[in-house]
């Protein structure tokens, strides 16, 4: 049993996706690889075809795990989530109280961050830091370069 994990309807749609396309194309693929090796002669100096059953073993790896991740998503009803405090799916505006700087983030999974898009971890040091805060709270925050420190100017859904 894996650990649950919650996604938007989005995201665990895309992991499905792509589970589907490496069970269908990926392992077709694979095979046709196989084949091809095979065909060419004596198995136990053919690099090719260790190469591919390599491949193989892996693919078959990130499906099992993808399978498994899928199996132990729930997708998160975002009309239910609590706006007073930052959670799974808020989107939140950050102060940087050294250098002013405001920024603003939605916390997600981890399958589904994206930092060019604005969505980190809950995972993440920040999402961590930030997670059950409130507006007006101060979040310290350790991160690589040393300790960091926010205040919360608002949180939306």
């Amino acid at each position: 049993m894996g650990k649950i994990s919650y996604y938007t309807e989005e995201g665990l749609n895309r992991l499905k996706a792509e589970l589907n396309d490496l069970k269908t194309k990926g392992r077709a693929d694979i095979a046709r690889q196989i084949a091809e090796a095979r065909d060419k002669g004596d198995l136990s100096e053919n690099a090719e075809y260790d190469a591919a059953k390599d491949a193989q073993g892996l693919l078959e790896l990130k499906i099992s795990k993808l399978e498994d991740i899928v199996a132990n998503a729930r997708i998160l009803d975002e009309s239910t989530i609590d706006a007073s405090q930052v959670s799974v799916l808020s989107t939140v505006k950050i102060k940087n109280t050294k250098n002013g700087a405001e920024v603003t983030y939605t916390l997600v999974s981890e399958e589904e961050a994206d930092l060019k898009t604005g969505k980190i971890s809950v995972g993440s040091p920040i999402g961590k830091g930030l997670l059950g805060k409130k507006v007006g709270d101060k979040a310290e925050i350790k991160v690589p370069a040393g300790v960091m420190e926010f205040v919360v100017v608002d949180i939306g859904r």
